[in-house]
């Protein structure tokens, strides 16, 4: 140790920070076990000293961290240590950004890079350490390569040393993925000396309505910004602020610069340029306001900040895997990351933390961040997972697994796009859009786009849709306004240069027949579009308006006052579908014309014979559909009978029986069956809806129906026949007579309305001389008797006729017969002669 110190750093010029005892600690446990978890708060110095003491002049050290910005920084503060310029013994690798040299000995890079390279040289020949920096904000990157690593020394280079830090104390389930089985890696631990921090509760006043998708509540911010003017005024120094994203960033920034504003409004987020980052983390002349993103938790020190302003909202990436949309969701901060942002007010000083919310709110968070692989889009990560000859994630040592319905969805993409075979293998076409460093979809679009437009005007598209900064509008507009944006030329040229290594590998793909020299600006950016989204292709719903369906079977609207209103077809580059939205928001499209559009979603464009039921009736026709948008549909002149059936059985199932004609007789048929069945139960049929319904052609004759019409001129009640078998057919009118003779001679329809009891309605003249109610069903059941007054009125419900001759009979005689007093009212009515008529009028 002594020695490395010697010769990067001169004597007694290693700054006194709370990691430097334990790094002799941390080299002799890394030289024994070969790997350890050092768990090391924000400030302790871990990213900048520990891989300066483990450096050697015959073993590089590379430190991975998660974010360019922090690798940039990480590597200017250690060159600084050294008194030396980035790229001798310490230098950085980003994408679009290398600076090294024969002298480095220590390379900070992103952990995006880190994956790349093991994939390119597991061995990671020359170099000693590798230190996975900020492991506890679970990247996917950081995750892979942490697997990759284990493996790398598990079975390539057993000598070489890996180090993970984290700034939280959860480092049980690293030091697991890290040790042996049974055998979990030394932790060891630096603990901060960071000066005192003040908790201030800052909650709204008002209600605040929470965040939903990407969206905001202004109120929200109108807060932060008020509280930030507090803690300028309450103290001195810089205030950090911490917001969910650059939108909220510029929101705040207009509230603050408005009228005289006591310090400078300085942005720090991802979508910035690299040297706009770096003058962020550079102190200024006077006082400061630095408004960032969730880059400033970690891995970066902000200088002269002595108040957090913390809006406690964090963004994260989700994928709603059904819909193949992936979209940021802002979501409340976890218990870890509002600790880590509240110690940045402490880094110099005694400081303060404003926390926008309360302190009943702040103990139902969650304690930890959610890991980036439980929701996120997997394809990227699938395709390395290939590439590396896991698939499957099998045997890998990953802090979680990935999501089973998630990794399925993501290997299926990625076999749409030729990268895999049938077994989940990485084809020649999967290595080369691996090698591109770009998200599958855009590589393939980059690929195969280069074969139509050329090279690099394949690649300016494909910048700007892989630009974190292009999230709405007309990407035709955005791609016109980045052509002289230097970053973006820079990464230009990086993707010109991966379709150079590719050559041998372009196809075309797009079947256009045209030379990207013959398509307009629109129609090129929406062809690169459709290639990595096929199924985002969409064509307007009406003509002129903001609703649109996409090939994928999404429907979706354009934002009111989008340029793109009304055109026929549009190819969607970004879009999300917020949770009880009924459809989706375009976020990013481009148009394309209906040919091109044909062409980029090749796979999707089918021609059949379509026979089923569709919006209410039955449909026969030959379609041809580009996925879920119908191009051309002719209607069959003779369909197939069979499938003809199954789409009136089809609509039968959906919309119910009353699309069949319920005659009477039908109707009373099926109530003395469901009597029948009630009562004796089988072999009578079940006649219920769920039973009739089951298997309709069981029943009826559909004949020559082939429409909805035609199913009301179906035969129901011989359907109905044909579900009694014949051992018990004849016995139907016996069993469940449709009428039965009362005493005056007359024959009455039984109501079988209630199966489990018939009812009669006789008047009471009628059934003189009855001592007791009829039975059906074989004598088990009797019929319920409603007996009428003269004037066909109820005057009682009985199924014990013997006990109301006794007992309610005189109570209805006397009631009855000054009113009806041409009708008998015997005093005996079980003796007396039942009758239809009245007296006769005396004269």
């Amino acid at each position: 140790m002594g020695q490395t110190w010697r010769v990067l750093i001169p004597a007694g010029s290693l700054p006194d920070l709370p990691v430097r005892p334990v790094l002799p600690e941390v080299a002799a446990t890394l030289a024994d076990a070969g790997a350890a978890v050092l768990v090391a708060p924000p400030g302790t110095g871990k990213t900048t000293l520990v891989p300066l003491a483990l450096a050697t002049p015959g073993g590089r050290v590379i430190v991975a961290e998660p974010r360019r910005v922090a690798a940039r920084a990480a590597a200017r503060r250690m060159a600084t240590l050294l008194g030396e310029q980035v790229g001798q013994r310490v230098g950085f690798s980003v994408r679009g950004e290398r600076r090294v040299s024969r002298e480095t000995l220590v390379e900070v890079v992103t952990t995006g890079l880190l994956v790349r390279r093991l994939q390119a040289d597991p061995e990671l020949a020359g170099v000693a350490t590798v230190i996975l920096d900020e492991c506890h904000e679970r990247h996917l990157d950081s995750d892979l390569a942490l697997a990759f690593l284990v493996e790398v020394r598990s079975a390539l280079r057993p000598d070489l040393r890996l180090l993970a830090t984290s700034a939280t104390a959860d480092a049980d389930r690293l030091a697991t993925v890290l040790g042996e089985p049974g055998r979990p890696a030394p932790v060891l631990t630096a603990h901060a000396r960071t000066h005192p921090v003040e908790v201030i509760w800052a909650p709204p006043s008002g209600s605040i309505t929470p965040p939903h998708g990407l969206r905001v509540d202004p109120r929200l911010l109108d807060h932060v910004a008020a509280t930030t003017r507090r803690a300028l005024a309450e103290g001195d120094g810089d205030v950090l602020v911490f917001l969910p994203g650059a939108r909220e960033i510029e929101t705040v920034a207009s509230r603050l610069g408005g009228s005289g504003a006591a310090a400078a409004i300085v942005a720090l987020h991802g979508r910035q340029s690299g040297s706009a980052q770096d003058a962020a983390l550079t102190a200024g002349p006077g006082r400061r306001v630095v408004l960032a993103t969730a880059v400033a938790e970690s891995s970066l020190t902000v200088p002269g900040v002595r108040a957090v302003v913390d809006a406690g909202l964090s963004r994260v990436p989700r994928m709603d895997h059904a819909r193949g949309l992936g979209a940021l969701a802002t979501v409340p901060v976890s218990r870890s990351s509002a600790e880590q942002r509240a110690g940045r007010a402490g880094r110099e000083a005694p400081g303060r933390v404003y926390r926008c919310w309360s302190p009943a709110l702040h103990d139902r968070l969650p304690a930890q961040p959610e890991p980036e692989i439980a929701a996120a889009d997997l394809t990227g990560f699938a395709l390395d997972l290939a590439l590396w000859g896991h698939p499957h994630a099998d045997g890998l040592a990953l802090p979680d697994p990935p999501p089973p319905g998630a990794l399925r969805a993501a290997v299926a993409t990625l076999h749409d796009l030729g990268a895999v075979g049938e077994d989940g293998r990485i084809t020649p076409r999967g290595r080369v859009l691996a090698g591109a460093g770009l998200h599958p979809r855009l590589a393939r679009a980059l690929l195969d786009g280069a074969s139509t437009l050329g090279a690099a005007r394949a690649a300016e598209i494909v910048a700007v849709l892989d630009d974190d900064r292009t999230t709405s509008g007309d990407v035709v507009t955005v791609w016109r306004a980045a052509r002289n944006d230097p970053a973006r030329r820079a990464e230009v040229r990086r993707l010109t240069r991966s379709l150079d290594r590719a050559a041998d590998h372009l196809t075309d793909e797009t079947g256009t027949g045209r030379t990207g020299g013959s398509l307009t600006d629109d129609v090129a950016a929406g062809l690169v579009v459709g290639l990595a989204y096929p199924e985002r292709v969409a064509r307007v719903r009406e003509p002129g308006g903001r609703a649109y369906l996409m090939a994928g079977g999404t429907a979706a609207e354009l934002p009111a006052g989008s340029p793109l209103t009304g055109v026929p077809w549009i190819a969607v580059a970004n879009a999300d579908r917020p949770a009880g939205a009924p459809v989706a928001r375009i976020r990013s499209a481009a148009p394309l014309d209906e040919e091109t559009a044909r062409s980029v979603a090749a796979p999707l464009l089918v021609e059949e014979t379509e026979i089923g039921w569709a919006d209410g009736d039955v449909v026969a026709r030959r379609v041809r559909r580009l996925g879920a948008i119908t191009l051309v549909s002719t209607r069959l002149s003779d369909p197939d009978p069979v499938r003809l059936r199954a789409a009136l059985v089809t609509g039968l199932r959906r919309e119910g029986l009353g699309l069949l004609t319920w005659s009477r007789n039908a109707e009373d048929l099926r109530r003395r069956l469901a009597f029948a069945h009630a009562a004796l139960g089988a072999p009578w049929p079940d006649v219920s809806d769920d039973a009739l319904l089951e298997n309709p052609e069981d029943w009826l004759e559909f004949g020559p129906a082939r429409r909805r019409a035609d199913l009301a001129r179906v035969d129901v009640a011989g359907g109905l026949r044909r579900l009694v078998p014949w051992s018990v057919a004849g016995r139907l009118d016996e069993v469940a007579p449709e009428r039965l003779p009362v005493p005056s001679g007359s024959q009455v329809r039984v109501d079988y309305g209630d199966p489990a009891a018939p009812v009669l309605a006789v008047k009471v003249q009628e059934a003189f001389g009855w001592r007791e109610a009829p039975r059906l069903a074989d004598g088990r059941v009797p019929v319920l008797l409603h007996l009428l007054s003269p004037a066909g009125r109820p005057v009682a419900v009985t199924a014990d006729l013997g006990s109301f001759w006794v007992q309610g009979y005189p109570q209805v005689r006397a009631e009855m017969r000054g009113r009806y007093p041409r009708h008998p009212w015997p005093e005996d009515p079980t003796t007396a002669e039942p009758t239809r008529r009245a007296n006769p009028r005396s004269r």
